[in-house]
């Protein structure tokens, strides 16, 4: 039977005790799994990968990873949270959060070496994702030397060099041109048939065949309105439409103006 890593019950979130984040939320995640959470801003999505990442705790409800709580006391159990750290792995949506070292060969190795890894064991990590990503040209260049695009590929490789068993990912296509995308979904999606769980939180619609088996719609409320498989809710344009998840689209026919929804579709070809 497939192991559940992660299992949220009735979680919730506020900042400063004030704003609620995330509301009630219920979720399972199975091993070797794929799942994407998509919403309009502000729905959570952000917030349940800090949660998933221990980055934050829930004030109400429970969330379990591994077996264990993930709650303030956490911290207290230095050998759980050391193995927390090399089994789940976050990409932030802004990769500057991620890369502070002098030189993208720093910035991938910092994870290995953080975790207590043999230096041997590092170096091989990290040749593995270089070669993976393509990034063996960039090594030497400092972060912000870099597009948007090879400063994604750089953050997603830092966490890949941990090797973790579960990949956070929040908007890892974001603002990329479609050959940078077709990339990181080919990356993604080869992790994943090694074993590695998928979380992805996107609003990128047309991902989500590739990267999910499950989706996850997060409404207003800062919950789960709606679980199933991708193209059930990619073919439901009423309900994208009704949660802010296509976009509206005015078209001069004549001299009407005619408005209707559509989404942003790149086609992908492999």
């Amino acid at each position: 039977m497939a192991n559940i890593l992660f299992e949220l019950k009735q979680a919730g979130y506020s900042y400063f005790g004030r704003f609620p984040a995330l509301c009630s939320v219920d979720l399972t995640i199975m091993q070797g799994s794929k799942t994407a959470v998509i919403g309009a801003n502000g729905t959570g999505k952000s917030t349940l990968l800090s949660m998933l990442d221990a980055l934050i705790f829930p004030d109400q409800g429970s969330v379990k990873a591994f077996g264990m709580p993930l709650d303030d006391k956490m911290q207290e159990n230095s050998d759980f949270t050391m193995a927390f750290r090399r089994r789940v792995g976050l990409v932030f949506q802004n990769p500057d959060i991620q890369l502070f070292c002098p030189t993208v060969r720093d910035d991938i190795m910092f994870g290995p070496l953080q975790l207590r890894m043999r230096d041997s064991e590092a170096a091989k990590r990290q040749d593995k994702v270089v070669t993976e990503l393509k990034l063996a040209s960039l090594l030497d260049r400092s972060p912000y030397q870099l597009s948007i695009g090879e400063k994604k590929k750089v953050a997603i490789a830092s966490v890949l060099a941990i090797q973790p068993e579960v990949l956070l990912l929040d908007e890892p296509t974001a603002g990329l041109d479609p050959q940078t995308t077709r990339d990181i979904i080919d990356i993604l999606v080869s992790e994943n048939l090694s074993g590695t769980t998928l979380v992805t939180a996107t609003h990128d619609l047309h991902i989500i065949e590739e990267i999910a088996d499950t989706v996850h719609v997060f409404g207003l409320g800062k919950n789960i309105i709606r679980s199933a498989p991708p193209e059930e809710v990619l073919s439901d344009r009423t309900f994208l439409q009704a949660h802010n998840l296509v976009h509206i689209h005015r078209h001069r026919h004549k001299d009407a103006g005619v408005s209707h929804a559509h989404q942003h579709d790149v086609k992908h070809h492999h």
